[in-house]
């Protein structure tokens, strides 16, 4: 079972989106609304961990969450993250310089 994390509501920003924080990891985000809507991660805190919030937390809300719990929790696919450019080694850099490849401006051999 995965750990979850409640997000606390800051503030909405004057780009219309809402900002919202967790106190446990300190993950911090931005969420802006439909019709456009966008999440933008400003501190990745604790990416294992389920994040979720309430804006408006009611009875209802609390009752349901008393006797549903919080619900399955999915998977949410994320982007991978994108690798970091290769380095060619020194063979590499060899094989370049024999068809004429100079890597990086400098000498490729």
């Amino acid at each position: 079972m995965r750990v979850i994390h409640e997000m606390k509501f800051v503030g909405r920003l004057a780009s219309g989106a809402d900002e919202w924080s967790c106190p446990t990891c300190g993950r911090r985000v931005t969420l802006r609304r439909l019709p456009e809507p966008e999440l933008t991660v400003l501190d990745p805190g604790d990416e294992t961990a389920v994040h979720v919030g309430v804006i408006e937390p009611d009875a209802r809300a609390a009752a349901a969450a008393d006797e549903y719990g919080l619900g399955p929790v999915q998977e949410i696919p994320r982007p991978p993250r994108p690798a970091a450019p290769a380095v060619p080694d020194e063979e590499d850099r060899r094989w370049l310089a024999e068809i004429g490849i100079d890597w990086d401006g400098g000498a490729a051999a």
